[in-house]
């Protein structure tokens, strides 16, 4: 993922939702120990505080240095910039060396991994019982019958620009390499579809429409998808300007553990 601006980074942090409380605790439900979690691809700690609430310690890494600091603090969370040029050997000795982490989450960050690299870390930190692997994906967004259709039609415009990897966030997680053992909650090529409800306001929603990839890779080729005329009927579409929402995210998640 490429590193948002600081601008971009709080309009970011404004739209992005909660991950429901249930999930972490199925999750955690289902790890053997509970001693520590790692968030990768943290962002503004979304899921790391999530995870806190189950896991002893949580090492949340992010390449983004414009999202940590915005991220949110808490005494068992330790925040980590992992640039690109980072070992496969120095994230291993971050993360507590082999076979030491019970639950690793990438929540709508591992379509931008090198996958070859994540998951080579992954396979060797990760406790090899009793240990799993979540990854999710938000690709959509549920507002209303007056907005969803304006929004269809941005998603489509923003085909000629998408590359791979936002294909595989686009396509849900059904093209994604996941070379993990099923537990029953998704497998590669088969994720379960979830909700995220959220609240948003019509700035955050313009906020994020300006932060959301494909525009932002769009406009790095010259083309503004986010123009005013866009803008004028999302405002007209939403009405009130004052008013928040009650909108939902469709997500979608595999879980696996390493295979015997």
């Amino acid at each position: 993922m490429a590193a948002l601006s600081e601008k971009e980074a709080e309009a970011y942090l404004d739209a992005r939702p909660r991950y429901p409380i249930d999930w972490f605790k199925k999750i955690a439900a289902r790890t053997q120990d509970h001693k520590f979690a790692w968030d990768v691809g943290t962002g503004n700690g979304q899921a790391a505080i999530g995870l806190v609430e189950h896991y002893e310690n949580v090492v949340a890494t992010d390449i983004n240095e414009a999202q940590l600091q915005r991220a949110i603090k808490h005494s068992r969370i330790s925040y980590h910039h992992t640039p690109t040029t980072i070992s496969e050997d120095e994230m291993v000795d971050l993360l507590g060396g082999e076979n030491s982490v019970d639950l690793i989450v990438a929540a709508q960050a591992v379509h931008f991994f090198d996958l070859n690299v994540f998951y080579n870390v992954a396979k060797r930190v990760l406790r090899k019982e009793g240990g799993l692997i979540a990854v999710w994906v938000y690709n959509d967004i549920i507002i209303s019958h007056e907005i969803d259709p304006i929004m269809k039609r941005l998603v489509d415009s923003t085909l000629p620009f998408r590359t791979p990897i936002m294909n595989l966030a686009f396509d849900g997680y059904k093209t994604l390499t996941f070379p993990f053992e099923t537990i029953g909650m998704g497998s590669e090529g088969k994720p379960i579809t979830l909700d995220i409800p959220h609240k948003l306001s019509l700035k955050g929603f313009i906020g994020f429409l300006r932060s959301w990839q494909p525009a932002m890779k769009a406009k790095e080729k010259g083309v503004e998808l986010i123009n005013e005329d866009l803008i004028t009927k999302f405002e007209e579409a939403w009405g009130d300007e004052t008013q928040v929402k009650d909108v939902f995210y469709k997500a979608h998640m595999i879980v696996g553990k390493i295979p015997v």
